[in-house]
């Protein structure tokens, strides 16, 4: 009777342990990525009673089976099941979601710790935060943001002094699209042109040429004076000294369309150069002008989308080539920013120039379940979930999205009413022990 009284102890013991486990769970149904446990039970240590015997010749009788009783049970695992919760949209995007196995990296003076719960933040100070303070891990963009450097982990900071800003760019091509009307080129100066461009330090500035058309000879040009005259933003006028002097003929065939081989230029292009170099506007603006240290192209400009139609000048001078390139820009302000599904964080800037600021990367583990809960959402290896190699991988994230608890009630109720009528037998257990107990002892009057 006392074997059975401890065998309820145990039991009650064990149904109040696995009670805790689902109060904890059912606890963190709405918590971001928390990862639901379960107990299993196993039986603890058989008082042997008599041992098994094999069958003998020399007696003629059969092998009888051991006698035991068991004295109760124990408790075999808590289990962290790693499966993914559901998916939250948030539309945050420093909100991330992990596809798949794995955790991101984060830590501070204490250590590196794991966790699966992605809402980030950005700190005072630029830094990339989980909710409690410590900083997120993953690999640094190098090169002015060009290029993700892959290797040890590190903390991701945003708001680096090369990241707070754009760099400006020159200008190096242009084109000039649209029609010109031969009335129009006869008349008055000619057709103006308007160039805009950006020098080294991003100011704007525009120079006018014209082109005039010669009727006795059926062609157009475009005439490139030493000293350009340049207007920047504030109306400020220059003047820009050095420039090769000279004019470009453009021919137009029967048809109205550019006559490429008999024009001037290369392949329907000219370029305004100081000698084929940059104009360095310290010393090639005039005097009494104020000095900019900056430079100015070489400028390419492209003319041959220029047709010659009857029809009005509709002349649109633009920046950069046909695929946009070397249009120059001014400095940019950061406006925002952009996490990709491989985790790179991307910031967005006013002059719409986009520079890579890092990339989040996560860790894998080959026993996930074997890492232990530290709070916060947080893990941290143990000798049996494997170590952090300290590098990480490239991950597969949604933005904008939270993973949820994966804690599922209806199977959390279900085992809660099982823990229930688990408990009450083993404490029916005690009680009817107690009553044989007070039998026995009422035997004696």
């Amino acid at each position: 009777m006392m074997r059975s009284m401890f065998s309820g102890i145990s039991g009650l013991r064990v149904h109040q342990t696995k009670m805790d486990v689902i109060g904890n769970n059912i606890a963190n149904v709405n918590t971001t990525a928390f990862k639901s446990s379960r107990v299993t039970f196993n039986e603890v240590f058989s008082q042997t009673l008599q041992g098994a015997s094999a069958a003998s010749i020399e007696t003629g009788r059969g092998g009888r089976n051991p006698m035991q009783i068991g004295l109760g049970t124990n408790i075999s695992s808590i289990d962290t099941l790693m499966t993914t919760g559901a998916a939250q949209r948030t539309d945050n995007p420093f909100d991330l979601m992990i596809e798949g196995d794995g955790f991101f990296i984060v830590g501070d003076e204490s250590g590196t710790y794991f966790t699966r719960a992605g809402v980030f933040r950005k700190d005072n100070d630029g830094n990339l935060t989980i909710p409690n303070g410590m900083k997120v891990m993953g690999w640094p963009a190098v090169d002015n943001g060009t290029r993700i450097q892959r290797g040890t982990v590190e903390y991701l900071k945003l708001d680096k002094p090369e990241n707070i800003t754009a760099d400006p760019e020159a200008t190096t091509n242009l084109r000039i699209q649209g029609n010109v009307n031969i009335q129009d080129g006869i008349s008055g100066n000619g057709i103006p042109i308007q160039l805009k461009f950006y020098d080294s330090l991003g100011n704007l500035y525009t120079a006018n040429l014209y082109m005039t058309y010669d009727a006795r000879d059926a062609e157009w040009s475009i005439d490139i004076p030493d000293t350009l005259q340049l207007t920047d933003a504030n109306g400020n006028v220059f003047t820009l000294v050095g420039a090769e002097d000279d004019s470009i003929t453009i021919v137009f065939d029967s048809d109205g369309n550019l006559d490429i081989e008999n024009s001037g230029g290369t392949n329907g292009t000219f370029t305004i150069s100081n000698g084929g170099k940059p104009f360095d506007l310290t010393t090639d603006l005039s005097d009494g002008d104020p000095i900019i240290k900056s430079t100015i192209g070489p400028l390419t400009v492209d003319f041959s989308g220029l047709t010659q139609y009857n029809q009005k000048t509709n002349i649109d001078p633009l920046m950069g080539d046909k695929n946009g390139l070397g249009a120059g820009r001014e400095p940019g302000e950061l406006t925002g920013y952009s996490i990709g599904a491989d985790g790179i964080i991307t910031a967005q800037y006013s002059n719409g120039q986009q520079k890579m600021l890092g990339q989040i990367v996560i860790a894998n583990f080959r026993n996930p379940a074997g890492l232990q809960k530290v709070g916060d959402n947080l893990f941290i290896t143990t000798p049996n979930s494997g170590e952090f190699d300290g590098i990480g991988s490239e991950p597969n994230l949604q933005g904008g999205v939270l993973e949820m608890s994966n804690v599922d009630l209806a199977k959390e109720f279900t085992e809660m009413i099982t823990t229930q009528r688990g408990f009450q037998a083993n404490s029916r257990i005690i009680t009817t022990s107690d009553e044989m107990l007070q039998e026995l002892v009422n035997l004696k009057r």
